[in-house]
């Protein structure tokens, strides 16, 4: 399998002093098309991101107005159509990685169990001011999974998803969320890890000690719905880090861990 690592969508959020990217994998499967790991702002949004976001959303991150950005701008850009992405895989569903969806409409869309029904099914009040149920109005082929049995390098109720090659893997990471997740994909010369928003800056997870920028620290504190969970899951993630360094562990926003293109 081939994976690309794409930025869709950055943001420039206000005293921060350095952006924030979207970091989504477009990974190429050699039976089951195209596959997206999270999907990042989607063209609405960096179109019109006052009306898709909310205004208090983008006037704290302040994203950039470049529809370009957006993950089915950058497909054609490598060849492909929308129509090509038969399966998206979210860590979880907050705006900034589920803004995508709609670009996509054909897509079969794999997340944890406690995530859809936070977003789309039982949302209590603290759901409906975070998730944005427009970026999947359009009539989502949801395909949704509990904790499952299997294990994959000392993170356990891993499992493998619908329709979708065996070595792409859902590992739950919650905390942040209620079904926050990481997606492993296993290929020939390594594992990847996309930890979502398990952490924010790299520093947390490979620095020796682990640190944050205060902003992102008190951002984390503000949005997660079990700290304790949260940063168990860091502590895990740090551990195979050092490890495991045969896998590559990145987070969504950190602009450090995109690759140079």
């Amino acid at each position: 399998m081939r994976i690309h690592h794409l930025s869709c969508g950055t943001m420039h959020p206000v005293g921060l002093g350095r952006p924030l990217v979207c970091h989504v994998l477009l990974v190429e499967t050699p039976r089951d098309g195209l596959v997206l790991v999270d999907a990042g702002l989607g063209t609405l949004d960096l179109e019109q991101p006052e009306l898709r976001l909310g205004r208090l959303f983008t006037r704290v991150t302040r994203p950039v107005r470049d529809p370009h950005a957006a993950a089915a701008h950058q497909l054609r850009a490598l060849g492909f159509a929308p129509r090509d992405v038969r399966h998206i895989v979210l860590t979880h569903m907050d705006l900034d990685h589920a803004g995508g969806l709609s670009d996509f409409p054909r897509a079969a869309v794999h997340v944890h169990t406690r995530e859809y029904a936070a977003a789309v099914r039982h949302p209590d009040w603290r759901s409906r001011g975070r998730y944005v149920p427009a970026m999947w109005a359009h009539g989502v082929d949801f395909h949704h999974y509990a904790d499952a049995g299997d294990a994959w390098r000392g993170f356990e109720a891993v499992r493998q998803l619908d329709g979708l090659p065996p070595e792409i893997l859902l590992v739950p990471l919650h905390g942040h969320s209620r079904g926050h997740t990481a997606v492993v994909v296993e290929t020939a010369g390594g594992a990847v890890l996309h930890a979502g928003d398990a952490y924010f800056d790299h520093s947390e997870v490979h620095g020796d000690p682990s640190r944050c920028p205060l902003l992102l620290r008190a951002f984390q504190g503000v949005t997660n719905v079990d700290r304790r969970a949260r940063l168990v899951n860091q502590a895990r993630l740090r551990v195979l880090a050092r490890e495991a360094p045969e896998v590559t562990i990145f987070s969504a926003h950190d602009p450090h861990e995109l690759p140079a293109v």
